[in-house]
């Protein structure tokens, strides 16, 4: 099983003074010898052998193979679906307006089963930062239900289209390099654009967001939609007009870490070492 400790052959070896030994001695110490390395090898065990298992991630199960790779190949099909009918609406309209509202149901389902993923980092499923995950997805769960679907008179804002092309740009690329990974057939030009296209994307996202956000602001403010005003039987008030502004604050000191995140793994990835961020 695992390298025998050092000390091991010095008790094969006996001096030439053991032949004087009585055989039963003798018989003894050739069966401690033989024991000792197996014992210890199962017991203790050797320091790069401990190292190496505290290193090896973790091996998936063929279910758990299975539904990563089912949950991935639907994902993708559903942002496919998604960019076919915004494409669709577009060309037939030749405007934005109203594209939302064609194509929201789509959007939330999506959208909201993503929640997964956080699902599948906490149980290990995937080898990512939960933290992350859940910054990641609940952002976007959050501009979905709590800003486009609940505020309608911003769903025609161009920011709004803004940031869903980028979502189903990077979408369709994260997704589709999770599936082909998986299946280790992982194209070049897929592998590349998974790696590339969010130096562009990920800041013209926000960007989207933040002006969708600040585009919905006056009418929270106006309506008073989610707050809630003192006096309570709770005690408490809350304001979702200041609430959306500390939102929006918390983009600058989260957003530069996501992104250098991304970057610290592109590094990873032309340089030919493992990916750290996710391996499915």
């Amino acid at each position: 099983m695992g390298r025998a400790p050092e000390s091991a052959p010095a008790v094969c070896a006996a001096p030439s003074s053991s032949s004087s030994l009585p055989s039963r001695a003798l018989v003894y110490l050739r069966l401690v010898s033989a024991r000792e390395p197996m014992a210890s090898s199962e017991e203790d065990g050797s320091v790069e052998e401990k190292e190496t298992k505290k290193k090896a991630p973790r091996r998936r199960g063929a279910v758990a193979t299975a539904w990563l790779i089912f949950y991935n190949i639907a994902m993708t099909a559903g942002w496919l679906v998604l960019a076919m009918a915004m494409a669709r609406f577009y060309l037939e309209n030749g405007t934005h307006k109203g594209l939302y509202k064609s194509i929201q149901k789509i959007l939330k389902f999506f959208q909201t089963f993503a929640l997964l993923e956080i699902i599948h980092c906490a149980v290990g499923l995937v080898h990512t930062s939960v933290l992350v995950t859940w910054v990641q997805v609940s952002s976007r769960i959050f501009m979905v239900w709590f800003i486009t679907h609940s505020i309608k008179q911003i769903q025609n804002e161009e920011s709004v289209i803004l940031f869903l092309v980028v979502w189903t740009v990077t979408e369709i690329t994260r997704y589709s390099f999770y599936t082909f990974n998986m299946l280790n057939h992982l194209p070049y030009f897929i592998k590349w654009a998974r790696y590339n296209f969010f130096i562009i994307l990920y800041p013209v996202g926000v960007v989207g967001e933040l002006l969708t956000i600040y585009a919905a602001l006056p009418y929270v403010k106006r309506s008073g939609m989610f707050s809630v005003r003192l006096p309570n039987k709770y005690n408490v008030s809350f304001d979702y007009y200041y609430f959306l502004l500390i939102i929006m604050a918390s983009y600058v000191p989260l957003f530069p870490q996501l992104y250098f995140h991304m970057l610290r793994q592109r590094r990873k990835v032309l340089h030919g070492e493992v990916i750290v961020e996710k391996d499915d």
